[in-house]
Parts: structure tokens; sequence; C-alpha cells
């Protein structure tokens, strides 16, 4: 079955190229060139990823992102950014957003980086272990949960690659760029800013339990402490 993506996007040239790029990958393209009509599309419709550019008419990409969270936390959100707006990244990523892209991009980063989401995506995910401790928390990993005495927090796909990543590394210091590596697939400083606003969400979900931490080692990276 091909993978449906919502690919929002008013400059109609760039549209063009790339969803015909997609449509040749074997995606199933949905295209808004305005921010209405996406917010009416993804009532109708259900999608495997979303692409969102920031700078839309009338209703912007932040505003499309906030109303797919509402009623769907699993679906990866990439943000299409300017390359002058980089603070745009970081309130896309605060928003719900898993990753971005800054314009001009080519179309092999893009396709590359939607391929990175399906593999990562619940139907994808290999079975050998599908459930992670950590204090008082499980993480359900196919399905984006973290269960806590019956309650159950909803997260990104992002979300629950680094909280997974951190829990089978649990105790020992991880390098920074390590981490990037293996969560975003390359070293970068704005993906490092990225990283932050991540852990930033983890400790949150996870402060309800003191004995679990994420300490930040300066100059090194990060440690689940258990």
């Amino acid at each position: 079955m091909k993978a449906h993506l919502l690919y929002v996007e008013d400059d109609e040239s760039l549209s063009f190229v790339t969803r015909d790029n997609l449509e040749l990958q074997g995606y199933q393209i949905t295209h808004c060139d305005n921010g209405q009509t996406a917010l009416e599309v993804i009532k109708e419709k259900e999608f495997d990823l979303c692409i969102l550019d920031v700078m839309l008419p009338e209703i912007d990409g932040f505003t499309i992102a906030e109303e797919i969270r509402k009623n769907n936390n699993e679906v990866p959100i990439i943000f299409l950014t300017a390359k002058s707006l980089k603070e745009d990244k970081i309130h896309g990523l605060k928003l719900g957003g898993d990753d971005y892209i800054t314009k001009p991009f080519s179309i092999e980063e893009l396709i590359l980086k939607i391929e990175v989401f399906l593999k990562r995506s619940k139907i994808n995910v290999p079975q050998e272990k599908a459930s992670y401790d950590v204090g008082m928390f499980q993480l359900d990993y196919p399905n984006l949960a973290l269960n806590q005495n019956g309650t159950t927090k909803s997260l990104t796909q992002k979300e629950a690659d680094l909280l997974k990543y951190l829990i089978e590394n649990k105790n020992a210091v991880i390098k920074r760029s390590a981490i990037l590596k293996s969560i975003w697939g390359e070293d970068d400083y704005f993906l490092g800013r990225s990283l932050d606003v991540f852990i930033s969400r983890l400790r949150k979900y996870l402060k309800a339990d003191d004995s679990v931490k994420i300490e930040n080692i300066h100059g090194v990276g990060f440690r689940l402490k258990v």
C-alpha cells in the first residue's frame, strides 16, 4: 500500500516539482496550496506523514500542525522553513513537529527523511521488543505511548525514538553527536537545538518519578539515570 502524504505548499513551481518527484517514488500525495484547505482535508483524511510549509498565506504551517496534533499525536510532521528563519525550527518542534528541512532543499534530502520516518512508523517497527520499562513508566514503542499507573501519554515518533534510545543506554553517558546521528541521521548545530527541545519534553513527561532523571553532562551529552 502506498504511503499517503499531506503536502502543504503555496509555491506553485516548487510544489509541482516536489509532488511529481514524490509520486514517482510511489507515494500518494494530497497537495494543498493554502492553510484553510489543509485544515479541511485533515478532518476528512488520514495521512502517514505530513509536510508543511511554515510560511503560508492566512493560516501558516504551525497552525496546521497544532490542529493535527489535537487529534493525532502519531503522524510524523516535517516542516519546510526559510533559511533565514531558524527560530521557526525550534518553535515548530515545540508544537509537536518531528523534523524540518531548510529551503532550498534537494528532493533527495526530502525523500530520505520521509523514508526514515515511514520505516520507523509503528507498522514497520521490528517485533523483537515492543515495550521498555523506565522507573514507574512503560514505553509502548509500537503504539507511541508512555504508560504510568493506568494513564497514557501519547508521544510523537521522534519522542518515542529518543526515549527508546535513552532507555537502551540508561545510566551511561551518551554523546550529543551519537544521539543526533542515531535519531536524526546527522550531527548539526540546529539539530542539536532540536535535541534540547525533545530532551525538555521528555523530562516533563517523566517528572512524576523522582528516580528517573535525564542529566545534562556539560560539554558531552546526556545520561538517563534510573
